[in-house]
């Protein structure tokens, strides 16, 4: 893991390097993406089978989970497992709840009545990849969100199994969190479907969750017929560090992170030259303990860095720049330093809360902004899954004192029509 110095005159173009580090070019998945989609919308059930066939190697007659399926997914997993899924559904939920906006009005003046009303979606997608892992942490971080709000129908798809079957704790977690709906259906031809719809699946009104590029492609190819929640990349963790924070602490949040993918993103900020050599070293060390030994050498060596600055308030300054996914402060007195981030996805404040934390239990979402768009984004939440409607009352009175002004903004805008709109209701 390589050691950078930063000049304050550097700090955009870091961040610039590293929002820009995935070069992949997407021609080929696009032009796949598109061919799917369209096929979908034209041939519904029929094509919806047919991709499953091809690109998941599975022959189906029902892509839809059953309840004896359900059933056998709480037997084949532990007691201990289902105990921990309920309590994180409770962290979860209690969190989200804390988001819920309501309806307001006002009539502070005589004859006018204002405000906004607040409603659920109706119809809400989840996507969860699936193959060879499983992820039941992202049914509940999107799942919970969208029941918490309100929606009435929330469907779950996710990769078909070899076996024709779902990843049983996937579809156990689907349970606990309420999913009213599993469907087998993954990749691109999963997102089409969900954003169309069949003759037997009914369209969403917006699309959660992550997946590989193929999924990512099609959330952004379908985005204006229905809504989705994020484009997004690698994963990321910034760790800012002081001089006198734990080294082994720090490597182990940082291969943490940089197990995801080769592309995951693991970086430190100190102003410390001692402690970035300690944790240089750490990270060596801990490296050769741990499985996944491609992934982590590969995501360590061209991704990850410890960027050495002269000061810790530079050091900030560099993290509002970069806007990382997860920031962790492994400084004294963390809570004193929260003032000076602006842009983060999720922030972890002290050595005894590590981003895995976040990952599964705490409450707060996992599903956060990446590649720097902290900067305008925000986590998943129950606001995702609601929308806000504009309510407006005049009475007689009040619109006869507001009608001239009306009237005049109209015609300086050239459109008579709006104009007459009000004169009307006073001639």
């Amino acid at each position: 893991m390589r050691i950078e110095k930063v000049e304050q005159d550097e700090l955009e173009q870091v961040a610039y390097e590293r929002s820009n580090r995935d070069q992949t070019n997407y021609d080929q998945v696009d032009e796949r993406v598109h061919e799917i989609v369209h096929t979908i919308r034209r041939e519904g059930n029929d094509a919806v089978y047919q991709y499953i066939n091809q690109l998941d190697g599975v022959e189906l007659t029902d892509f839809r989970v059953s309840e004896l399926e359900f059933e056998q997914a709480f037997e084949k997993v532990s007691e201990q497992f289902i105990s921990v899924l309920q309590e994180a559904k409770g962290n979860i939920s209690r969190y989200h709840a804390l988001q819920k906006e309501q309806s307001w009005f006002t009539n502070d003046q005589e004859g006018i009545w204002l405000g906004q009303q607040i409603r659920p979606m109706k119809r809400v997608g989840v996507y969860v990849p699936g193959g060879k892992a499983a992820y039941p942490s992202t049914v509940l971080m999107n799942v919970l969100p969208a029941k918490v709000a309100g929606v009435k129908q929330v469907v779950v798809t996710t990769p078909v199994q070899p076996d024709g079957k779902v990843n049983p704790n996937t579809l156990v977690a689907a349970k606990i969190a309420g999913a009213d709906e599993v469907l087998k259906i993954g990749g691109a031809h999963g997102i089409a479907t969900l954003a169309y719809g069949t003759e037997t699946v009914q369209a969403v009104d917006k699309i959660v969750g992550p997946g590989n590029a193929y999924v990512a492609r099609a959330k952004k190819y379908v985005f204006g017929d229905v809504g989705i929640d994020m484009i997004a990349g690698p994963s990321e963790v910034c760790i800012v560090v002081d001089a006198d924070a734990n080294p082994r602490f720090v490597a182990a949040d940082l291969l943490a992170q940089a197990e995801h993918d080769e592309l995951a993103s693991s970086i430190v900020v100190t102003d410390c030259p001692t402690m970035a050599r300690q944790i240089q070293d750490e990270v060596e060390r801990q490296l050769q303990t741990l499985n996944r030994q491609d992934i982590l050498k590969q995501s360590i060596s061209n991704q990850g860095v410890i960027y050495l600055m002269k000061s810790l308030d530079l050091a900030f300054d560099l993290v509002n720049q970069l806007a990382p996914e997860h920031l962790e402060l492994h400084v004294n007195d963390p809570f004193q330093k929260l003032s000076k981030v602006e842009n983060a996805g999720a922030i972890f404040l002290g050595e005894y809360s590590p981003e895995p934390l976040g990952d599964y239990f705490a409450g707060p979402n996992h599903t956060l902004p990446t590649d720097g768009t902290a900067k305008f984004s925000s986590p998943l939440g129950v606001y995702d899954f609601m929308k806000k409607s504009s309510v407006i009352y005049y009475d007689q009175t009040a619109l006869a004192e507001a009608s001239q002004q009306i009237e005049y903004f109209a015609k300086e805008e050239g459109l008579d029509a709006h104009a007459e709109s009000i004169r009307i209701r006073f001639k």
